[in-house]
């Protein structure tokens, strides 16, 4: 058996990894697969650059961020899978939501008509002189932090003028939102839930709406350690892939909500968790697409994900934008890798490497390495496109 040590933090989207080591998809491999739960992903940054984890749940932006050197440690990361799509929500407080709600019918969670409730309590608020609401993510470099900026600039809000964005970790965002320290989050699953079940907020709209068929989460992993140990890496990846197939069958849910309500993992209540996985998110409204750990070749790590947040990292000023810092952004997710562990198996894998993001209206039959894959629907809500052939012609259209 091959140990491998890696880390994680208590979100709905950690399924991969815990269905693989407590269904035994790891050890079928040959991998004694040890996990530990995080409280920030600064933490998992920092064990993955010192050793103590090989591998990581991971946001998808953070291993590009350590690639471009935009963190304290000199430790290249790749990711060879994604995790999952779609899994975030927009929570605000009562007040806000209340607020909003005289500003229209903002009862279908639409991305565009709540940000355009979002965006008149943010004007009136300005015109009283009134202090900028303040929004809670989960660290600078996460999808969460970089779609909720896209929403607010999409309809007329400033972040960081308009808008405070600071940052906490995924557990204490209900408690910050309960407590009034902060007035909104962007965070995954189950905290929005949780907000909700201490009567904290409402779902204002979901990662889904602003961006359907995004990505979250990937499996960071130490370059150099996928390096030296490709035939573990390539077990590790076709166990999570096992998994994937497990947590996306409708005939686990319950099972899958029992395993990470475990005090191991997210230690909250099954009902908690059972909502962002059965599509009862947002009550009686279908959310089915809120969370997808398999299907829509949700687990395949598209380059042009890792691009489209590349693009957003030099929107917001993270980083000065070169064709060699691109190439650093592309290159840090690895369909490669993916395909040597993923075709032998007979699974469908996509043959492309990117793709158009945002293009695809409707779920459609796609290229694949062994039979015909289903893809989308993954429209942005302001239905625009990002083709990353035309990145240049991208990051210069976007305003901050």
């Amino acid at each position: 058996m091959i140990e491998i040590n890696g880390g994680f933090l208590p979100l709905t989207d950690s399924a991969i990894l815990v269905v693989a080591k407590e269904k035994g998809f790891a050890e079928d491999e040959g991998i004694a697969l040890k996990l530990a739960r995080e409280t920030s992903w600064a933490n998992i940054r920092d064990r993955l650059a010192v050793e103590q984890f090989e591998i990581a749940h991971s946001l998808a932006p953070m291993p590009i961020a350590a690639n471009l050197g935009l963190t304290p440690f000199d430790t290249k990361l790749i990711a060879p899978m994604a995790l999952g799509l779609g899994g975030n929500a927009i929570t605000v407080s009562n007040a806000v939501f209340d607020a909003m709600a005289t500003t229209g019918d903002i009862a279908s969670q639409d991305a565009r008509q709540v940000g355009l409730a979002l965006a008149q309590i943010v004007k009136a608020r300005g015109e009283k002189g009134q202090k900028p609401l303040q929004f809670g993510v989960v660290h600078p470099f996460s999808a969460h932090n970089f779609e909720l900026r896209y929403w607010l600039a999409g309809v007329g809000i400033q972040p960081d003028k308009d808008i405070d964005i600071v940052v906490l970790p995924p557990v204490l965002m209900a408690d910050a939102l309960k407590s009034g320290r902060i007035d909104g989050f962007c965070v995954g699953e189950p905290w929005n839930s949780v907000a909700l079940a201490r009567k904290a907020g409402k779902i204002a709209t979901t990662k889904s709406a602003i961006w359907a068929s995004s990505p979250e989460k990937v499996l960071a992993v130490n370059a150099i350690w996928a390096e030296r140990n490709g035939p573990a890496m390539q077990a590790l990846l076709r166990a999570f892939y096992a998994a994937s197939i497990w947590c996306g069958e409708a005939e686990h849910v319950e099972e899958l909500a029992e395993l990470l309500a475990k005090s191991t993992y997210l230690d909250q209540p099954v009902n908690t968790i059972l909502p962002a996985l059965n599509g009862g998110l947002l009550g009686e409204k279908s959310t089915s697409a809120f969370f997808e750990p398999h299907a829509r070749a949700a687990t395949f790590p598209w380059q042009s994900h890792a691009l489209w947040f590349y693009s957003q990292m030099v929107r917001w000023g993270h980083v000065a934008h070169s064709d060699e810092r691109a190439l650093v952004a592309q290159e840090t997710f690895r369909p490669d890798i993916y395909r040597a562990a993923i075709v032998p198996t007979g699974a469908s894998v996509p043959s492309a490497n990117s793709k158009v993001e945002g293009a695809l209206r409707e779920t459609i039959a796609v290229g694949a390495s062994s039979q015909s894959l289903l893809l989308g629907p993954d429209g942005f809500f302001d239905d625009r496109f990002f083709d990353p052939d035309h990145l240049d012609l991208y990051i210069r259209s976007q305003t901050v």
